[in-house]
């Protein structure tokens, strides 16, 4: 039963998984169920992302892809050079 855990005390479980201990031993230790402590933990993940953090996520992702596109390339040249050395 859900119905009976106050906000705090939601609150100091979903620190102690994001901390890293498992949800099955809180649940033990809190008695509730692993299913209660998954759903809180998918309802505070619904962020809103601002624009501007979308517009740098966007060109970030861009300068990724180019860097990757020089690096495969290099990867092939050397592979080519490899091959004709032999």
């Amino acid at each position: 039963m859900t119905r009976g855990v106050s906000q705090e005390v939601k609150e100091e479980i979903l620190s102690k998984v994001k901390s890293g201990e498992s949800v099955a031993g809180l649940a033990k230790q809190y008695g509730i169920s692993d299913k209660a402590i998954y759903n809180w933990l998918g309802g505070k993940t619904t962020k809103k992302v601002t624009w501007l953090d979308y517009a740098k996520l966007k060109r970030e992702n861009q300068q990724l892809k180019e860097i990757i596109g020089v690096l495969s390339l290099e990867v092939e040249k050397s592979k080519k050079r490899q091959f004709l050395a032999k």
